[in-house]
């Protein structure tokens, strides 16, 4: 007896510990559930948003193969994600999201980005660039890619020998932008070698086949150049795809939505309201029809709903007008399984067991269906993350995940924090009043 009593101050300590950490890590006294502070979002502090609650542009990349070309491999899925990752980041968005999605499309969504031309300019392109001299062949002119011998070979000269420093400057004379780049060894020596053959000669410079500028050379130019004759968007977005690199395989856009930031936000506060009214209607019931049971069920609930915020932003979560709903879903499940306890329980007492022996069956007897039930559940939720996952949906990942937390959340909370909370008052005087009790 003593064993167990000591056993139920335990718990009760870890549980308070727990709750306590979860409150000062979600920071509930800045959540504006009304929306009635100036510029409030309804979201605790730290916690990631997603872009239909905050805004921006949301876009899905599909690798493009080549006719001829051998199958995309995952080393070039791989370097897709990392040079879009340098561009998004070179590019000054807060907290991008930049990932792959199956095993050809890459995920981006950038908040607060609202021009969505000058994001897909900035990321689809692929950004190779190319050195060009005129040749005459039959009388015709064109553009032939520029040469030099490296290494007893004839080398293309292009973006691949770049070091990633390009920078971008303001011209003294006429005011117009100058992208500044410089070459590694291998470029410098091939960049010699061809400007030297073409003194007082076009040198043509082209980004993914298309010339941007072409410019005379006047001397001999080793290890250092500059792109002139753009505007200055383009001179900063061609400055940091230059310093990202080219992407190994072309990629085109699937996908595109703009979302508006302050629709979001009276989304968020609306969903926040629903869920908080959906909360307090839950509450009442409990503590109406189960009486005291339901009152412990209704503290174990409200420290589950501290719990699932915390690991929201612990994690982090991004959360949507999904995942909310998710979220407000996992709420009823919790009370679910408390329901099955205590209708267990009333079993229990209706064959003449004590209350603390009904407690005690109630749970046991209960936990194989809830198991049973919030497993399957969760099975559900993996299946939607993988098929939102190869789909491209994150909407669908966004909904599985939250849910998935917040079953695995509701297991612990009513099989342990209940039970607890049931244990601890099993054998006082409150617990024994019929009229506080129901044993009908």
């Amino acid at each position: 007896m003593l064993l167990r009593r000591n056993s139920q101050v335990l718990f009760g300590i870890i549980i308070l510990t727990i709750l306590a950490l979860a409150v000062v890590f979600t920071d509930p006294l800045r959540i504006d559930v009304l929306g009635l502070r100036r510029g409030g979002t309804g979201a605790p502090l730290g916690m990631v948003l997603g872009l239909d609650l905050r805004g921006g542009t949301h876009l899905v990349y599909e690798a493009v193969r080549q006719p001829g070309a051998p199958p995309i491999t995952p080393e070039q899925m791989h370097g897709v994600v990392n040079i879009i990752e340098q561009r998004v980041n070179a590019y000054g968005v807060t907290e991008p999201i930049v990932q792959q999605m199956g095993d050809d499309r890459v995920l981006v969504e950038l908040p607060g980005i609202k021009n969505i031309d000058e994001a897909k300019n900035l990321i689809g392109k692929t950004a190779q660039l190319e050195f060009k001299e005129q040749q005459t062949v039959d009388g015709k002119t064109d553009w032939a890619p520029a040469k030099g011998a490296l290494n007893g070979q004839q080398i293309a000269l292009t973006g691949r020998f770049l070091k990633p420093n390009s920078q971008i400057s303001l011209d003294p004379q006429t005011g117009l932008p100058l992208v500044h780049f410089e070459w590694n060894d291998d470029g410098a020596k091939l960049f010699e070698q061809i400007t030297g053959r073409l003194v007082g000669k076009p040198l043509g410079i082209f980004l993914d086949n298309q010339r941007i500028s072409s410019p005379t050379v006047r001397a001999v130019i080793r290890d250092k150049g500059v792109i002139e004759g753009m505007a200055l968007d383009e001179a900063r977005l061609l400055s940091i795809q230059l310093n990202a690199g080219a992407l190994p395989v072309p990629v085109k856009v699937i996908q595109e939505q703009d979302m508006d930031a302050t629709l979001g936000a009276d989304s968020l506060q609306r969903s926040l309201v629903a869920g908080y009214i959906g909360l307090g209607l839950v509450l009442l019931f409990m503590l109406i029809y189960y009486r005291v049971p339901g009152f412990l069920a209704g503290m174990a609930l409200i420290i589950y709903t501290f719990l699932n915020m915390a690991l929201f932003k612990l994690f982090p979560v991004t959360l949507t007008l999904t995942g909310i709903a998710a979220f407000i879903l996992s709420i009823g499940m919790a009370v679910d399984a408390n329901i099955l306890i205590f209708e267990r329980m009333k079993e229990e007492l209706r064959a003449g067991r004590t209350l603390a022996a009904a407690i005690e069956a109630g749970f046991s007897r209960a936990w194989p269906s809830i198991r049973d039930s919030n497993l399957s559940t969760m099975i559900t939720c993996v299946i939607l993350y993988w098929f939102g996952d190869k789909l491209g949906a994150p909407v669908v990942k966004g909904f599985a995940l939250t849910l998935f937390i917040g079953v695995a959340v509701s297991m612990f909370s009513a099989v342990f924090i209940t039970r607890v909370f049931m244990r601890a008052i099993a054998r006082t005087a409150l617990m024994r009043a019929a009229a506080l009790f129901s044993r009908a």
